[in-house]
């Protein structure tokens, strides 16, 4: 059974980490990662997604950001970096922002960024479908070209997930929202600002130990 049929974590746990060594794992987990980063930083340098995807971003008058189970790990830490810098950034976490919310009321100009990565989550497959056919920007994350969101995406973002572990790696994932969220500061109005102010605020409040 090669690498892309083990579907599971269960499968991924029995081929790769049954009866080894922690050396042995240390050893092959390391490799993988390194691989994997350098294969993503590779296809990401010779790839303009990221560029594409930033400017939707920027132009945006609303964005919304949604991942499940550990994507929205993800969707949450990318959400996190953005409000930094930009107004209007929504992670859709089904309490404060929920999917009916967003759903119920798309525009033109809204924005969604989905993580979606195998195993692809249903609902959140379903929701980021009607939220393009509402007339929102789609914006997918994702790490085949034969996702399930990569026929409707209006920018797909290819990542490299491949591990050794019984997880897929997250690696190049942080890497990706990293780029994006860098991007998108550096592109947006007010945001030299809204750091300002915020480092005002955080110095005022503070915040923060030994600052």
């Amino acid at each position: 059974m090669n690498a892309t049929e083990l579907n599971s974590p269960h499968e991924r746990y029995d081929a790769r980490l049954q009866r080894r060594s922690a050396a042995v794992l240390k050893s092959r987990l390391l490799a993988a990662e390194t691989n994997s980063l350098e294969t993503a930083v590779k296809a990401l340098a010779a790839d303009v997604s990221i560029e594409r995807a930033s400017a939707h971003i920027v132009k945006a008058r609303r964005r919304f950001i949604y991942g499940a189970a550990k994507s929205f790990g993800y969707a949450a830490l990318m959400a996190n970096d953005m409000n930094a810098s930009l107004t209007h950034v929504h992670l859709i976490d089904g309490t404060v922002t929920s999917v009916l919310d967003v759903l119920s009321d798309v525009r033109s100009t809204d924005v969604l960024v989905v993580f979606s990565l195998r195993r692809y989550r249903r609902e959140v497959v379903e929701a980021a479908k009607r939220f393009k056919e509402a007339g929102g920007t789609l914006i997918v994350i994702t790490d085949s070209a034969d996702a399930p969101l990569a026929s409707v995406a209006d920018e797909m973002v290819l990542v490299q997930t491949g591990s050794a572990s019984y997880t897929d790696s997250s690696v190049a994932v942080a890497l990706v929202l990293h780029l994006l969220s860098t991007l998108t500061a550096a592109s947006a109005k007010g945001a030299g600002r809204r750091l300002l102010e915020r480092d005002r605020l955080s110095n005022e409040l503070d915040l923060y130990i030994g600052e």
